[in-house]
């Protein structure tokens, strides 16, 4: 039995003995750690992500056991890690497991779970079931695109489709011949190293799964997307991208999404101790988290403000928003949506009985009311956000649309929240009988 490698497989092998990172993900066949594993660190620095992973297995140790928690609970693990979608789709998956008695043990069994794409269907399948099955991530991508000078866009699906069969094809070949080669029983990962005949024209399990993850190494410590460490990469001789000067330009994207820009505020209402707080809801970011009071100024030409005193409902409408900003001498953009803002919460209704006022400024005669923060900046994948945040205090609840929840303050770190607010909530002053660390 001999495994059949080019140059560049065995080079990565090579490289891989000497270099390749130790993982506690890498240490178990358990294709549930293996799994978690993947969904964390997709869009995720591994130094981010372990600590996460750590937590998720210490206190879910089985597929059982998350299955059995709650949407909630889920969320709050993961609060901070960004790209929610991933947590609810972990969770829906391990229902799905559950539901099936056991993990997928086929590739393509694998690929039909909740969130579970080429990539992860493909890590799981190597690396939990040594199923000769090629990775194929951004490391990969530009591995490959810089050894053999590929300008096709990665992201593409002609891109897709070119990476994805390379990939495959650089695989660890095994063979029934008794040719003359290495012996890379040492690169396996795997301790029985017996007959590999029933995998003829198939790559051996271990050194697939070894070979997957030395080319992922090899992306992420040598062949880096920024200033990669070509003097000393083993495989620069033969390297296209080396040769021909193109090392900067490879690998190839299209034209990304234009970043829009949103505007939100948030007012975090403070009442004997308590703070009202509502669920996003779905088709937006966010959805399935928790915030204070807001109001998406990009949006305010239809806001409302339900008024429960009477069945009126007052909307906030362009015309309204121009009046306003004519009034009160507002030129610019932020000046525009604090003053909106205000009046929003102005017109926030009270009980019955509780009359609420306000003067002829547009400012809030509520003195209670005061801005944290104005104008944060806050990055995500497609869009910028700038934050306002103000902290409002009374003494008697205003009435809040149906979806809002009054909450003890030092509950609030229970409920899953986006890392905006998580940031925003740390700007509060600590209220007068509570002690916030």
């Amino acid at each position: 039995m001999t495994i059949v490698n080019s140059f560049f497989t065995t080079s990565l092998l090579h490289w891989y003995k000497e270099h390749g990172r130790n993982l506690p993900w890498r240490e178990t066949k358990d294709p549930y750690a293996i799994w978690l594993s993947e969904i964390i660190l997709q869009q995720t620095r591994i130094q981010q992500g372990w600590a996460y992973w750590e937590r998720f297995m210490q206190r879910w140790q089985t597929v059982e056991a998350l299955a059995a928690a709650t949407e909630d609970e889920v969320l709050r693990e993961w609060q901070g890690l960004g790209y929610y979608s991933r947590a609810r789709n972990l969770h829906a998956a391990a229902r799905q497991i559950v539901a099936l008695g056991g993990f997928p043990q086929t590739l393509e069994e694998i690929r039909k779970l909740k969130g579970v794409g080429d990539y992860t269907a493909a890590a799981i399948a190597s690396f939990a079931f040594g199923i000769p099955a090629a990775v194929v991530d951004g490391n990969v991508y530009r591995v490959l695109s810089r050894y053999f000078g590929i300008d096709t866009p990665i992201n593409t699906t002609e891109g897709k489709k070119v990476f994805a069969a390379l990939a495959q094809e650089m695989l660890p070949n095994v063979c029934s011949d008794d040719s003359e080669n290495s012996d890379y029983s040492e690169y396996s990962d795997y301790s029985d190293q017996s007959d590999y005949s029933d995998y003829s024209d198939y790559s051996e399990p271990s050194i697939g799964a070894t070979y997957n993850q030395a080319i992922m190494d090899f992306g992420a410590l040598q062949c880096t997307p920024k200033s990669p460490k070509c003097g000393d990469c083993p495989l620069m001789e033969t390297c296209d991208a080396f040769r021909t000067g193109r090392v900067e330009q490879l690998p190839v994207k299209e034209k990304k999404l234009q970043v829009k820009e949103r505007r939100m505020t948030y007012v975090y209402i403070r009442c004997n101790g308590e703070t009202a707080i509502h669920r996003r809801g779905a088709g937006d970011i966010w959805q399935g988290l928790w915030e204070p009071y807001s109001i998406d100024n990009l949006q305010f030409s239809r806001l409302a403000v339900a008024r429960r005193s009477g069945k009126a409902e007052r909307i906030i409408d362009n015309s309204c928003a121009a009046s306003l900003c004519k009034r009160c001498a507002i030129t610019s953009t932020s000046e525009a949506t604090s003053s909106i803002a205000k009046l929003a919460i102005e017109n926030l209704p009270f009980p019955i009985g509780n009359d609420h006022r306000r003067d002829d400024n547009c400012q809030l005669s509520i003195v209670n009311c005061q801005l944290l923060r104005r104008n944060l900046k806050h990055v995500l994948t497609h869009r910028v956000i700038w934050a306002d945040f103000y902290l409002w205090e009374v003494e008697e609840k205003p009435v809040l649309p149906d979806d809002y929840i009054w909450i003890k303050e030092e509950e609030i770190d229970n409920y899953a929240v986006p890392r905006l607010i998580e940031i925003l909530l740390k700007t509060l002053p600590s209220p007068p009988c509570l002690g916030r660390e």
